[in-house]
């Protein structure tokens, strides 16, 4: 297995984890919408439905953070990351990884272990409402989401050893983006010529690259 295969392999396995919690949205949609209804229509509130959207949000948003490592799409604060080489990038994200990420994924999957398993013990109810729904499934994502993040990070730490020896970040596995919406769109419309279409396709492909290379620093080359 070559290191451009493990890297691919781990990016594959959270952006399947990424993509299946992404269909909890329809469920929480569905039970906000529901809630709405009986609320204000039938002025029969459902109480447990405010503890199930709370534990659908947080399944997401836990099972969100692997993926969005993955895209390399976390948000960035310092401006000067983004102007600096690919191997300053790296050897800065390494002493971060090491310093910062390993030691707080850690803490995360210990306690989140250590949490639910409390809550699986004592067979946990949710107390924010009368009869609340039970929630120990819910805090067992907590050390699955830590898990699955001290996976991807080890291979952020990988990218950035590679980077270091060759001197440009290695391919990430692409998922879908809205650049690929807009091209698709594009492509079906019966009101934009062949010679429109490509401009606008190029123009746009330009604009997302250039925003990549000053927040992320992906496309940066020596």
């Amino acid at each position: 297995m070559t290191v451009q295969n493990f890297l691919y392999g781990i990016d594959r396995v959270n952006t399947w984890a990424g993509k299946a919690a992404s269909w909890l949205i329809v469920g929480l949609m569905l039970l906000i919408c529901a809630e709405v209804f009986k609320r204000y229509l039938l002025n029969a509130p459902t109480a447990w439905i405010f503890d199930a959207t709370n534990m659908l949000y947080g399944t997401l948003f836990m099972l969100g953070g692997a993926y969005t490592l993955a895209q390399n799409g976390h948000v960035r604060g310092d401006f000067l990351y983004s102007s600096m080489k690919p191997r300053t990038q790296a050897s800065f994200d390494l002493v971060l990884y090491f310093v910062f990420f390993i030691p707080g994924i850690l803490a995360l999957c210990y306690a989140g272990w250590e949490y639910a398993g409390d809550s699986w013990r004592i067979n946990e109810h949710s107390t924010l409402t009368a009869n609340g729904p039970p929630i120990y499934h819910f805090k067992a994502i907590i050390p699955l989401a830590g898990g699955l993040m001290m996976l991807q990070g080890i291979a952020e730490i990988v990218r950035c050893v590679v980077c270091l020896k060759n001197g440009e970040w290695p391919a990430r596995l692409k998922d879908a983006e809205e650049i690929d919406v807009v091209e698709q769109q594009l492509a079906n419309s019966e009101y934009v010529d062949a010679e429109t279409r490509k401009d606008a396709i190029e123009r746009a492909h330009s604009i997302e690259e250039t925003a990549k290379q000053r927040g992320m620093g992906d496309g940066v080359k020596l």
